[in-house]
Formats: C-alpha cells, sequence, structure tokens
C-alpha cells in the first residue's frame, strides 16, 4: 500500500489523440482530486473554462457535486474529499479525467510508478511530454484534426480564420517543459 507521502509517477495521454499528446508528471500520492484537477489544467495547457470528472473503474465519478445535476441518474462524490493513493491504490492503476463536458477531452490516467520523495524536488513536477495541448473549444479530437489540416494547409478555406481564431499562430508539435514546470511553482 503506497503511503501519502509517496510520489506518484502518471502518464497523461489524450485519448484519440493521433499522434499521441501526452504528458508524465509526478504528483504526491496524498493530492486531493480537486488539486489534481488544478495540475492538470497546468501540464496539459487547458484554461479551466469548463466542467470535469474523474471516472474510477468505468461508472465512479468525482467532481465538483452541483445539484443542477440531480435527477440525472449520475452520482458525482466530491472531488475535495478524495485523494489520489485512495482511487489509484498500487502502480499500473487506470482511471479517467474528462475535461469539457461538450469537447469530452478524455485523459487516460496510468501510474506507471510510485516512488519515494526525491530529496529537495518540488511536487508536482512534469518531467517529459509531447506535442501542443489542442485550444479550447475546438470541437474535441476530431474538430482538432480538422483544425490541424486547416492551419498547416494555407490553400484551405479556413487557414487564416483558424490561425486568427488561434491568435496568429500554432504548433501542433510544441511542447515546453520548463514553461509547465513554471506554471506548476
Amino acid at each position: 500500500m503506497a503511503k501519502s507521502t509517496d510520489v506518484y509517477q502518471i502518464k497523461v495521454t489524450l485519448k484519440h489523440s493521433k499522434p499521441p499528446i501526452w504528458r508524465r508528471i509526478q504528483v504526491r500520492g496524498n493530492t486531493k482530486l480537486s488539486k489534481l484537477h488544478l495540475i492538470l489544467q497546468q501540464v496539459m495547457g487547458w484554461d479551466n473554462y469548463h466542467l470535469h470528472q474523474f471516472i474510477v473503474g468505468g461508472n465512479t465519478y468525482y467532481g465538483e457535486p452541483n445539484p443542477d445535476f440531480d435527477g440525472w441518474g449520475l452520482d458525482m462524490r466530491d472531488e475535495k474529499r478524495v485523494t489520489l493513493n485512495q482511487i489509484a491504490p498500487r502502480a499500473k492503476s487506470k482511471f479517467i479525467y474528462e475535461y469539457d463536458f461538450g469537447d469530452s477531452w478524455e485523459h487516460i490516467m496510468l501510474v506507471e510508478k510510485i516512488l519515494p520523495p526525491e530529496k529537495g524536488a518540488h511536487y508536482p513536477r512534469c518531467i517529459k511530454g509531447k506535442r501542443a495541448c489542442p485550444p479550447e473549444d475546438v470541437g474535441g479530437v476530431w474538430g482538432y484534426d480538422d483544425f490541424v489540416e486547416a492551419i498547416k494547409d494555407p490553400k484551405h478555406p479556413e487557414h487564416s480564420g483558424m490561425l486568427d481564431w488561434v491568435g496568429g499562430k500554432f504548433d501542433p508539435e510544441e511542447f515546453d517543459l520548463d514553461a509547465v514546470n513554471e506554471a506548476l511553482k
């Protein structure tokens, strides 16, 4: 059984992204899921504009309970009352983090290792990653594919409109590890 001071090394992969968009993070096992949500916003590059949830075992949901969802048949447990090591007690545990119920960005969360903390290390931290996070409200993985196709082809009818929408430039291959870790401090 993991200790509350242990460090979880988690690979976070954006489901259905091709090529894969992923991050490898290290976070303490006693981190509340509400804080893990904020960590994931930083490491992935999201802006925290939308609802989210953690799905464990395919049928247990953790998030921000909201009376507006009563009667939907969804039993949303309070993420502020649960820690990472409670939902993922061992290495190789998996669960889902879903962000933005409209675009349905599902992230596969795989606990790769549970480690003792390194002396002098700051947690949470990102130790590796690949590719840029898709822009908010781009339309999910499939909308993102269309977006990338349009910005890569200057002859595409939506090329300039998409670049304007995203602020002038976007490199789908870009990932700045130092910037992510600075944001986590």
